[in-house]
């Protein structure tokens, strides 16, 4: 998947000028396959290069797609013009590059080098996003451990945070929202299964996160549905009366609403609001 920002507005100010590239003698986007396969000879046989050479075998390579072999030839920049202004500059191409060739965990090591070596650059913003996005784009399904989800949230909030103005926080936060709703889906599917072998507690516990923790995402209804279901298998019509009350009072003609009201109907109860309760309290919060 493509970023939504893409390579020539992020790296306009990156970019060699004219006349280097002019001196090497090529186009930005070239493309041709002579051209690709000299730039494979490169990266195949180390030779020093001057920095406006390495430019131009990576923004062939970048012409071609070929997006590994562009993140080599400018990583090229930083090994033999460690000190240079472009060495910098290279940095950002090469994790968008390694970003491009699905290869994240290059992207995000070469975008925390940067971040920890030029804190204060005008680009380190560019730097946090591609670290964030890399890391969104390895969320896997709910089924299965989710520490790059929590990473990637941690990194998408400290973009929105580190740089609220910019159109990268504008993307952030709309992955913080999948992603908190890819958690609290994670949550939800525990919570049935503690709740499907009638481990209530451990059920109630699920459930809990998503409503304190998850409470922008559409799992909040039928969190509180379960939550009804939970605590009525464990006798405790209270705090069951209390989660199908809130859940009436903020999702009144949904499905979640009407399955908890049948299950209180069990026991002739009917939902009623505990103010005292967490439930109450924590979706008090929440609308």
């Amino acid at each position: 998947m493509l970023p939504v920002l893409r390579l020539r507005p992020v790296l306009r100010g990156l970019a060699l000028g004219a006349a280097l590239l002019a001196v090497a003698g090529c186009s930005i986007f070239g493309g041709k396959d002579d051209e690709t396969n000299n730039a494979n000879k490169d990266a195949a046989n180390y030779r020093e290069r001057t920095v406006e050479q390495i430019y131009a075998d990576g923004w062939r390579a970048i012409g071609a797609g070929a997006w590994d072999l562009c993140a080599a030839q400018f990583n090229e920049v930083d090994r033999q013009h460690p000190y240079s202004v472009w060495a910098r500059r290279a940095m950002l191409i090469s994790a968008f590059c390694s970003y491009q060739a699905n290869s994240y965990t290059a992207a995000i090591s070469t975008a925390d080098q940067y971040i920890s070596l030029h804190p204060g650059s005008p680009e380190v913003a560019y730097a946090f996003y591609i670290k964030a996005i890399s890391l969104y784009e390895q969320i896997v399904d709910i089924s299965r451990d989710q520490s790059n989800t929590e990473g990637a949230l941690v990194a998408l909030q400290d973009v929105v945070q580190r740089f609220p103005d910019t159109e990268y926080a504008r993307d952030a936060t709309l992955k913080i929202d999948l992603t908190n709703d890819h958690l609290a889906g994670k949550e939800m599917a525990v919570g049935r299964y503690y709740l499907k072998r009638g481990d209530y507690i451990g059920a109630i516990n699920r459930f809990r996160t998503v409503v304190e923790q998850y409470q922008t995402t559409p799992q909040i209804a039928e969190a509180l549905e379960r939550l009804t279901e939970s605590y009525y298998s464990l006798g405790l019509d209270r705090e069951a009366q209390t989660a199908a009350a809130v859940l009436g009072r903020n999702y009144p003609g949904s499905g979640w609403y009407k399955d908890a009201y049948n299950i209180l109907k069990g026991r002739n109860l009917k939902p009623q609001e505990d103010k005292a309760s967490w439930i109450s309290q924590a979706v008090n919060r929440i609308f």
